[in-house]
Formats: C-alpha cells, sequence, structure tokens
C-alpha cells in the first residue's frame, strides 16, 4: 500500500468529478509521485531559477511545500462512497495519473533530497481530480494556471493532446514534429494541426490565432473562450471526434479534405451541430458533399480576400448546417456563401 491518506472527497458538479484532498510525506512523494512527471514527454522549462532556489532552501530548512495537484481520467468512476473508496482508487491507479499541477516543485524536491539536511518525513499535501473525460480535466487544468506565466493555454493543450489521446488506437496515423523530423510517415496528420483541432473545438471558435494580438493579450482571451463554454452541458468530447475522423479518413479523399489545417479547424467546431447525422452517413456521400463545398468554395477571389480565414468559417458553417447544405447544388450553395460572407 501506497503511503498516503485521503481527508475529504466531494462531487465537482461543474465538470463531473471526484475531488479529494491528501496527504503523504516527501519519501512517497519521491518514490510515486516524481515519476509521474516524465508522462509528459514535452516538460515546460523551469521559469524562475529564483524561485525554484528559494523553494530547495526552504524546503531543507522545513517548511510545508505547496500542494500539487494530481489527476486521472477514468471514464468509468462515476461514483466513490468515501475517501477510503478514493484512497482505494489512487493505490491501485497511481501509475496513470498525470501531475496537473507542481511539476516543478517535485523537480525541486527531487534536487533537494541529495542534500545532507533533507528530511523525507516531512509532511506533503494534495489534492487529486478523478476526472470522466480529457476534455473536462484541461478545463481545469485551464483554471488552475490561469494567470501564470509559466504555462500557456496553448501549451497545455498541445501537452494533453499528446498524451492523453492514445492514437494507437487509431487507423490514421499521428507525428509530433520531432517524429517528423527523425522519419516521416506519409499521410500521417501534424499533431500541431490536431492541438489547433482540439483548441478549436474547446473554444467553439476557429480563429485562435490573431498575429495582430500579441501572445500574452491572446492566451487571455483564449482562457476565457474556453471558461466561457458550457462543459458541463457538452455531450461529445473530443475523443468521440477523433473517433469520426478515423472512420471518415478510410474514404482518400475525405482524408485529403481533412488534412488541410483550417478544414479540420473548422470541422471540429461545425461537427457539435451535425455529429450523428454524418456519423450515419455512407462515405461516398460525405465525400461528395465535401466535393461540393470545394466547388462553392473555389469561385471565392483569392486576390480579395484572407482564404485560410474563409476555408475556417466556411467549413465550419458547411459542417454545422451539413444535412441543409449539402442537399443543395452549386450555385445555391455558392450563393449562401456569399450571403453569409458579405
Amino acid at each position: 500500500m501506497i503511503d498516503i491518506e485521503i481527508f475529504d472527497i466531494a462531487k465537482d458538479e461543474v465538470i463531473d468529478s471526484f475531488v479529494g484532498n491528501g496527504k503523504t510525506n516527501y519519501s512517497t512523494a519521491l518514490q510515486h509521485l516524481y515519476p509521474l512527471i516524465n508522462r509528459f514527454s514535452a516538460q515546460r522549462k523551469i521559469q524562475d531559477q529564483k524561485f525554484y532556489q528559494r523553494l530547495k532552501r526552504d524546503i531543507l530548512e522545513g517548511c510545508l511545500m505547496p500542494p500539487l495537484t494530481i489527476a486521472f481520467v477514468d471514464k468509468d468512476s462515476t461514483q466513490f462512497r468515501d475517501a477510503g473508496h478514493l484512497r482505494e482508487f489512487i493505490d491501485s491507479n497511481l501509475k496513470k495519473g498525470y501531475i496537473l499541477d507542481g511539476i516543478q516543485r517535485l523537480n525541486t524536491l527531487n534536487s533537494a533530497q541529495a542534500e545532507k539536511t533533507f528530511n523525507d518525513a516531512r509532511p506533503l499535501y494534495f489534492s487529486v481530480i478523478i476526472a470522466p473525460s480529457q476534455d473536462k480535466l484541461l478545463y481545469r487544468m485551464i483554471t488552475l494556471n490561469n494567470g501564470q506565466r509559466p504555462m500557456t493555454p496553448r501549451h497545455q493543450i498541445e501537452i494533453l493532446t499528446q498524451e492523453l489521446f492514445d492514437f494507437d488506437d487509431l487507423n490514421i496515423d499521428v507525428q509530433s514534429e520531432k517524429e517528423r523530423s527523425e522519419k516521416i510517415v506519409r499521410g500521417a496528420f501534424n499533431l500541431g494541426d490536431i492541438s489547433k483541432a482540439y483548441l478549436a473545438f474547446l473554444t467553439h471558435n476557429v480563429h485562435n490565432d490573431n498575429t495582430k494580438i500579441v501572445d500574452e493579450k491572446m492566451d487571455q482571451i483564449l482562457v476565457g473562450r474556453i471558461l466561457d463554454t458550457d462543459i458541463k452541458g457538452s455531450s461529445i468530447e473530443f475523443r468521440d471526434i477523433l473517433g469520426l475522423i478515423d472512420n471518415l479518413c478510410e474514404n482518400r479523399d475525405i482524408k485529403k479534405w481533412l488534412k488541410v489545417n483550417n478544414n479540420l479547424i473548422g470541422f471540429s467546431v461545425g461537427i457539435r451541430s451535425s455529429y450523428e447525422y454524418i456519423h450515419n452517413l455512407p462515405l461516398d456521400q460525405v465525400a461528395e458533399s465535401l466535393d461540393l463545398f470545394e466547388k462553392g468554395f473555389s469561385a471565392i477571389n483569392a486576390s480579395k480576400v484572407n482564404l485560410g480565414k474563409y476555408r475556417r468559417e466556411l467549413s465550419r458553417e458547411f459542417i454545422d448546417k451539413f444535412e441543409d447544405l449539402s442537399n443543395k447544388d452549386e450555385e445555391e450553395l455558392l450563393e449562401y456563401f456569399i450571403e453569409i460572407t458579405a
């Protein structure tokens, strides 16, 4: 049994998750929690060396380190009887956990243990979140880190996209930039494009990159968009969308369309309204409809507009109203595009 104690447990109704507060010690944290930081392949760099040096000094002098936050994604854990039940879950599943808040504190603790005055029996407090989906965990992660400089919303989403979604379960290939630099898999999706699609899905917005706005202000806007979404009332998760994309990509023409980043972004926002309809359509019919979209889109004068912006907006609109718009002919669809972009 892992040497941890859980004091209490309560339900977070916003993210439909269970939250507990607990206590362990430095020795157990280094043995069982510190290895969890390696589950994130893209660790954020230490931003303030002075702060962590001060924390290391304080640890050696006997301070209580600020609490950590540990997280789990477990769709089947819909109910916990009491704190003891939660403790049993953590004991059995700790290796599947994530350090949601406190990676650098654990790094500092690991560095401090090499000093002679280090006391590994000192207490360490933590919170634990058991979330039913990646989307709801990310929502809480954004709220935990809002206002802190070390990790931007986009960075958080990039990390969670890579670490929490098991692309091995899909038929499509997904490669990071690092993997692509070593060996390109022909036809693979770019992980960066999937991350942008996830951000679009979370914010319900296709315009999350704007070079006219400084990064810090844009990050504040993104946090606001995510926190303004109805995470509790959402029935479709991004995992569902990835599964649908995986199925759709069995058709070569659909895959080619989805591999255009702006199409993928528009699709990921619009699909909330048409998921069930498109999910039940034959692939050939979906491909024909996307071909209709391209014919309508090709009539737009590229020299007069920002094509990337228009493609994101119109692909979102087309997927959002797929049942209606896919039944129009080419001229009708073009007239519709003209009306909504006028």
